[in-house]
């Protein structure tokens, strides 16, 4: 749980340095378009230290996801909104309400019930149908990203977060179905290329729906998609369980942490400008 929840860590400061890179890019450059944008955006220290503790964070999720059930990695993930919201009212000076300090502290509730409750992940390896379903929903992601902007905009926003969240889910159960590192081995298993198409297919989607769509909406769908349908086939076809006696208090953690990061959803993409915001981003 620890590893789930620097995870966690990692990805919400991620997300605010990124953020302020990215501004101050915007700030002092002539135009280029999103490529320029980007390039600015790298020689930012801020940036690049975005880009780390991404990396940092994603080997945390693997440990996590080898030493826990998923049920619990995905609500600590789904929390890096809560610590999102607290970095950026730090260095971003967002102002938070006093329902979304609430929700902080109903995230950090739900993921301590969790905690309690959480037993080993399972000790089931998972079938080989199991595996190409993975593959073909990720296949099914990738494609609902190629043609994700061309939806119509009534529910385009939460359609985007949605496959996006079953992306990043797909790469959750992939790392359990990888059980041999041997390279002729990982060539030949199904969950390697789920895993690749997926994490490239939840990135295409979620670019497309905070770049087109309510942060809110799509924020909410991304929480939702990578929670749910992961635990769901971690407690059903991979044998993660909770302690003796202790599985109310896991649904309940679960349920709560996932209501708090939902009520935090904004926080999806740090806030970019003033009217956004209400503040001024500090030099």
């Amino acid at each position: 749980m620890v590893c789930a929840l620097g995870a966690s860590v990692c990805f919400g400061t991620a997300t605010v340095l990124q953020a302020m890179a990215a501004r101050a890019a915007g700030a002092g450059g002539t135009g280029g378009g999103a490529a320029a944008l980007l390039l600015r955006a790298l020689r930012q220290w801020r940036y690049l230290a975005g880009l780390g503790l991404d990396g940092v964070g994603f080997v945390l999720q693997i440990v996590a996801l080898r030493s826990i059930p998923i049920y619990a990695v995905g609500a600590a993930l789904a929390a890096s909104l809560a610590v999102t919201a607290v970095v950026a009212s730090r260095l971003l000076r967002v102002r938070l309400s006093r329902v979304e300090w609430s929700a902080v502290a109903v995230v950090c509730a739900g993921l301590a019930m969790l905690g309690l409750a959480s037993g080993a992940e399972g000790d089931r390896t998972g079938s080989l149908a199991l595996k190409y379903a993975m593959l073909g929903t990720s296949v099914a992601v990738l494609v609902l990203g190629l043609v994700g902007g061309r939806l119509p905009d009534r529910g385009r926003a939460l359609a985007l977060g949605l496959g996006a969240g079953f992306g990043f889910g797909v790469v959750e159960v992939a790392v359990r179905l990888i059980a041999d590192l041997d390279p002729g081995t990982l060539l030949a298993n199904p969950a390697t290329y789920a895993l690749l198409i997926g994490g490239g297919a939840a990135f295409l989607l979620l670019t497309t729906a905070l770049e087109r769509g309510s942060v809110t909406t799509a924020t909410a769908g991304l929480v939702i998609g990578e929670t749910i349908g992961p635990a769901l086939v971690g407690v059903v076809w991979l044998g993660d369980r909770t302690r003796e006696g202790l599985t109310w208090l896991a649904v309940l953690g679960f349920a709560v942490a996932v209501a708090g990061a939902l009520a935090l959803a904004r926080f999806g993409e740090a806030p970019e400008t003033e009217e956004r915001t209400s503040v001024s981003v500090p030099s």
